[in-house]
């Protein structure tokens, strides 16, 4: 179980397994193109650049987001919340009857009105990077509150707890 072995032909059910072992924060992607708002669950998010402030997220090419995001210009991160695990189902492509619509618009970008932070972002360039491509953001206004977030590990959504 603890056995550490070097795989050199990685298959995805392997990959998924050990990537999943790294716990993470759950975001929302969110942008709006030709009138379409779109949400996407995203947890393969990290901040890229202090100065200038820029952001990564990482999304499949196979995804309707990531037309959306091609063609947005700015999008929206989301970071949600240990309360609300129901809105990352449902952007991960689970949806929940009488969410209503959770949508609000800063600054003309499309955001989750209740995330316990949101960041605003200008695409300034994209990378090939296998099945996904890397959107990078500049920073253009964020804010957060004091909630604790949403986690990811394992396959399983959680919140902190301090040790």
């Amino acid at each position: 179980m603890n056995e550490k072995t070097l795989t050199r032909s990685i298959d995805s059910v392997h990959f998924r397994r050990v990537m999943g072992s790294f716990a993470t924060g759950v975001t929302v992607i969110t942008a709006e193109a030709k009138g379409e708002i779109r949400g996407m669950t995203a947890n393969a998010f990290v901040s890229g650049s202090l100065e200038p402030p820029l952001c990564v997220v990482s999304v499949a090419k196979h995804t309707r987001m990531h037309a959306i995001l091609l063609e947005a210009g700015r999008f929206g991160i989301n970071i949600l919340a240990a309360d609300q695990e129901a809105l990352a189902r449902h952007f991960a492509g689970k949806p929940v009857t009488g969410l209503g619509d959770p949508f609000a618009h800063d600054d003309g970008v499309p955001v989750l009105a209740d995330a316990l932070a949101r960041i605003l972002a200008e695409s300034t360039a994209h990378h090939d990077c296998g099945d996904h491509t890397l959107f990078v953001g500049l920073i253009q206004a964020m804010s957060a509150d004091d909630r604790p977030p949403l986690l990811y590990h394992a396959g399983r959504f959680g919140a902190f707890a301090p040790l």
